[in-house]
């Protein structure tokens, strides 16, 4: 299993990016993904998951209206629309697999131990 993250950056307040998380060695279309994060001198946070065809969202309170997660099934790729950054949102990304196909609960999905792989992360600063 391969994770590898691109699009971090440093943006002004306000401002947005764009994260994708290109996935090889596993059947892509067979999992929900996830977006995690971790900011420096704290846990995992987990951000968001969609299901294995796309159609579900699921996101945490602070950053549901700001972020979209999407992902391209074809091209085994998951990506994170992050837009009105905030300098809380500072922190390593993270794309992770989880070890089953799917989740048993939604409170599931926010645990990073139901998760078997994941990427190296991408760094998003946000500051003026």
């Amino acid at each position: 299993v391969s994770l590898v993250e691109s699009g971090g950056g440093l943006v002004q307040p306000g401002g947005s990016l764009t994260l994708s998380c290109k996935a090889s060695g596993f059947f892509f279309n067979d999992y929900f993904m996830s977006w995690f994060r971790q900011a420096p001198g704290k846990g995992m946070e987990w951000v968001s998951t969609i299901d294995s065809d796309g159609t579900t969202a699921y996101y945490a309170d602070s950053v549901l209206g700001r972020f979209t997660i999407e992902r391209d099934n074809a091209g085994n790729t998951l990506s994170l629309q992050l837009n009105t950054l905030r300098p809380e949102d500072s922190a390593v990304y993270f794309c992770g697999k989880p070890g089953a196909l799917s989740f048993s609960a939604v409170a599931d999905m926010r645990r990073g131990v139901e998760y078997s792989d994941w990427g190296q992360g991408a760094e998003v600063a946000v500051s003026t």
